[in-house]
Parts: structure tokens; C-alpha cells; sequence
């Protein structure tokens, strides 16, 4: 994982988005009066089967229905909501804004001495990771400090104590042996994740076990992984109990091997705290005391000792809906939400009201009943949005042409994506399409795609397709429900 991929637009396409995106009327929601013919036919089969199906395209030249079917229905999006995180992120912040993360003291530093806590305070990076914290303790030391007589104190503000919100992350607490379903939080290092680094050095039996970039970890790691080909398989997980978070490794890595494996934080304020501890004496700073958290460092923090700025909000957009990563997706929710109350929101489902809303707005005059919102990230099945709502976010954003390229810029072009099996399919296909992919498998399948259709003369239609599995039909596919929305938007490209 390329941990500061910059996602940039070339001059061509900016210019071809300079001379389609111009179209600056109020964009109004897309009318059911204006419904097209069906157009949906390889889609429509599988409702035939039970399946449940919203999808539309939307000719935003023209303003008009291309293709329908069942637009209104309101389904479970799952990661398709990430489309609306990015939207409303976009739409609150310029593309090169960023979050800041701190170091204070209650005063000055003397003789290379901080006396009391240094506070670790962050401003909801959700891209803040361990080269970071390395910058933090590097202008630690450029200050002169070689002592803290205190604790690291880390601060849970502005968002607070946000528990777990999804049954994912409430299920990850005690033991994970995945990344995606870190708690989101004000400050998390590694999307929340500890970050750890397996590698089979030439002639080892053993494979060295440390942090990607951290050293040694600050946790206790039990196990150990051998070097061997065809050997049972890397296993790497992370458990809690009373003591805290600890890291347990099996299994086999080929000679000369290297993988870097992310698994949650049962705590990714703590966890980040206990990183920096760590980091700092490898930098030569002792610490005396331990790491503690708290919600707010009252009369501790008066001084700032260092400070250092996340990658622009483009770049953690296009992150976000690239790598389809949730942590990034509900630490942007509870930053939209706090930036438009001035107050921490509640919860993330309470945040996330701020990202319905944003619906509401870019589909002024549409009905909302049975829009829902609870995730950023649609880690949850309890989101409803319907492909005139997702349309709608795609409309609004195309016309607001100062943040469109950088909106744009986020999805992917099929022939270029990481995964085969969007890689399946024509010239059209591959070459005229940007999309977002969404997925859940439990209890009923989920399948989405949305995005942008280019046209043969360079214009754009917007597009959104939901798949949920439904009577007989239950789980359905990934293949067939992606080959389906594949086969109609060939065949509605074949006529553009």
C-alpha cells in the first residue's frame, strides 16, 4: 500500500471536464415524469427471480431519463454511501484542505525538559500514520526536548468516546483478524489500525515479526511465523483482554517474503498513544510516565511544541473510495457533521444525518421518506438510498465545477481498477466508465455500482445501480449482478 499515492488529474482531462461541466442550472431532482423507457432489461431478469433492483441513468446534457428501473426504491447501498461521504466532504472543504495533529504542553519546554503531560491532540486525520508521528517526534527533538516528566496524554476531542457503532465493530473489540472494521475516532493512527510488518530475511527459519514503521511494537506479540514454501498460511490477529491489545502470528512466509498485514485497534486513541511513546524513545525522548487518554486536556495544553498537516482532502477522498476504506469514510462523516454543528455530534449515526441532509439538498423537491443514513462508509445495513438519490449526488456534484475534477478524480476507470473482475468486458465498458463499487453478503446479498458514462462526444450521464438479494434470490452472485448492470450500460453506451 502506497501510504501518500497522490491522486491527480492530467491536463487533458481537466480540460475535457472544463468544457463539460460548465452547465451550472440549479440541479433540481431527477422527475419520475420524466421516465424514460425501462432500459434495464438483464436487470430486470433477475427482479423477475426475486431480486430487489434500483438503478437509473441520467443524461446530465440533456437532463433527462436515459434508462429507469424502480429508481425510488430505496435499498441498502453498502459502500455506495461512500459516494455521499465524498460528495459532502468535497462540497464543505476546497480539495486541498487539510487536519492538523499536535503536541502540547501546559508550558515551554526548559533545558530540553517538558515538565508535566505532552498532549497529543488530534483534528480528525483519518490518514494520520506512523511517518507522521516520526514528524511529530522529529520536531520534538529539533526543539531540543530530550525528557517528558509526565505521561502522553492523548485526546478523544472534538468527537469523544464513540463506542462501536456497526456489528462489525462491536464484534472486533475483543478479537480481529481484519482491518476494516476499526472504530473511527478523532485520532487513529494506520486507519486504526496496528500496521505489522512480516519479513523472511535470506538463510532466516523465522521471519522477523516488528511495526511497518514503528520499530518494535508497543504491544506484546506472541507466536512466530516460519520461512517455508508451501507451508500453512500467514495468520495474523489481534486480541484484547484486561491488559490490552496484543498480536498473535502463525503460519508461513516464502524466503525473502515481505507482507504488511493491518489489523484494528480495539482502541485507535490509546493505540496511537502507545505508537508515539514508542516512537519518541527510539528518537532518544524518554517519557517517565505511561499513555493515558482523556476527552479534552483542559489547562495542559497551552503550548505548542509541534504540528504537522494531513494530505490534502482530495487525496483522502480518492483513498476512501479507491480502497473502499471505511475508517477514512466515518472519521470524514463525524469531521462533516462537527464542522457544520461546531459541536461533536453524539454518535455516528447522529453525524451521519449531516450526510442525508446532503441528499436532501441535491434533490430538492424528491421524497424522503425512508432515506436513511447511520455510516459513511454503508458498514451497516441500515442505510436506504435509492438510485435517484445516488444520481442526485452525482448531478449536484458534476454542476459544481470548482469541485467536480477533484469528484471525478475519485472513481475508477474499470480497465485500470485493482480487482479482475471489473476488468471483464468491452471497450465501452472498460474505457467510458468511472464507478464506485459497493458489497455486503449477510443477511441478504448487496451489489452496487455508480458513477459517470462518458459519451462519444465527450459529455457525461450519471448513473446508479443497487443490487439486493431478495425472496428466492437471497444471496445472490457478485458475477451475475455485476454482469447484468454491465450488459445494460454496454448496451445504453452503444447508443451514446
Amino acid at each position: 500500500m502506497e501510504l501518500h499515492q497522490r491522486l491527480l488529474l492530467t491536463p487533458v482531462l481537466l480540460a475535457a471536464l472544463a468544457v463539460a461541466g460548465p452547465q451550472c442550472r440549479a440541479a433540481s431532482a431527477p422527475s419520475a415524469a420524466a421516465a424514460a423507457p425501462p432500459g434495464f432489461t438483464r436487470l430486470a431478469a433477475l427482479t423477475a427471480q426475486g431480486a430487489r433492483v434500483s438503478a437509473l441513468v441520467w443524461d446530465l446534457e440533456a437532463d433527462r431519463v436515459v434508462a429507469s428501473l424502480a429508481p425510488d426504491e430505496r435499498l441498502t447501498p453498502a459502500s455506495l454511501s461512500k459516494i455521499v461521504t465524498a460528495g459532502a466532504a468535497l462540497a464543505a472543504w476546497p480539495p486541498d484542505h487539510t487536519f492538523a495533529t499536535e503536541l502540547r504542553a501546559a508550558r515551554a519546554p526548559k533545558d530540553g525538559v517538558v515538565e508535566g503531560d505532552l498532549v497529543l491532540r488530534g483534528g480528525g486525520d483519518a490518514t494520520l500514520d506512523e511517518t507522521t508521528l516520526w514528524a511529530l517526534a522529529a520536531q520534538l527533538r529539533s526543539a531540543g526536548v530530550t525528557r517528558v516528566r509526565g505521561r502522553v496524554l492523548v485526546e478523544r476531542a472534538p468527537f469523544g468516546d464513540l463506542g462501536c457503532d456497526t456489528v462489525d465493530r462491536c464484534a472486533s473489540l475483543r478479537r480481529t483478524s481484519r482491518a476494516y472494521n476499526a472504530a473511527p475516532s478523532a485520532i487513529g493512527v494506520n486507519y486504526g489500525s496496528w500496521c505489522v510488518l512480516v519479513r523472511a530475511p535470506a538463510g532466516a527459519t523465522r521471519a522477523q515479526v516488528t511495526g511497518c514503521a514503528s520499530g518494535p511494537l508497543p504491544i506484546p506479540l506472541t507466536g512466530s511465523v516460519q520461512v517455508s514454501r508451501g507451508g500453512p498460511a500467514l495468520s495474523v490477529e489481534r486480541s484484547t483482554d484486561g491488559n490490552g491489545d496484543r498480536i498473535t502470528v502463525g503460519g508461513s512466509i516464502e524466503p525473502g517474503g515481505e507482507r504488511m498485514v493491518h489489523r484494528a485497534m480495539s482502541d485507535p486513541v490509546a493505540g496511537t498513544g502507545l505508537l508515539l511513546r514508542s516512537i519518541l524513545g527510539q528518537a532518544g525522548i524518554g517519557v517517565e510516565g505511561g499513555v493515558e487518554t482523556t476527552l479534552y486536556a483542559a489547562g495542559q495544553d497551552a503550548w505548542l511544541i509541534a504540528r504537522v498537516e494531513s494530505i490534502p482532502l482530495q487525496e483522502q477522498v480518492g483513498r476512501m473510495m479507491r480502497w473502499s476504506n471505511n475508517y477514512i469514510a466515518d472519521v470524514l462523516t463525524m469531521n462533516i457533521a462537527h464542522a457544520a454543528r461546531g459541536t461533536a455530534p453524539a454518535s455516528l449515526a447522529d453525524a451521519s444525518r449531516e450526510l442525508a441532509a446532503f441528499v436532501a439538498r441535491s434533490n430538492p423537491g424528491a421524497d424522503g421518506a425512508g432515506l436513511v443514513i447511520e455510516s459513511g462508509s454503508g458498514l451497516t445495513t441500515s442505510n436506504r438510498l435509492s438510485a435517484r438519490d445516488l444520481v442526485g449526488v452525482l448531478r449536484h456534484s458534476f454542476h459544481d465545477t470548482r469541485r467536480f475534477p477533484a469528484f471525478y478524480g475519485t472513481f475508477v476507470v474499470p480497465r485500470d481498477a485493482s480487482f479482475a473482475h471489473l476488468r471483464r468486458g468491452g471497450p465501452d465498458w472498460l474505457d467510458r466508465v468511472a464507478l464506485k463499487t459497493g458489497t455486503l453478503t449477510q443477511p441478504v446479498s448487496v451489489y452496487g455500482i455508480a458513477g459517470y458514462l462518458r459519451k462519444r462526444t465527450g459529455g457525461f450521464m450519471a448513473f446508479a445501480v443497487i443490487v439486493n438479494g431478495g425472496g428466492p434470490l437471497r444471496q445472490l452472485a457478485q458475477d451475475t449482478a455485476l454482469g447484468a448492470a454491465r450488459a445494460d450500460l454496454e448496451a445504453i453506451l452503444a447508443r451514446h
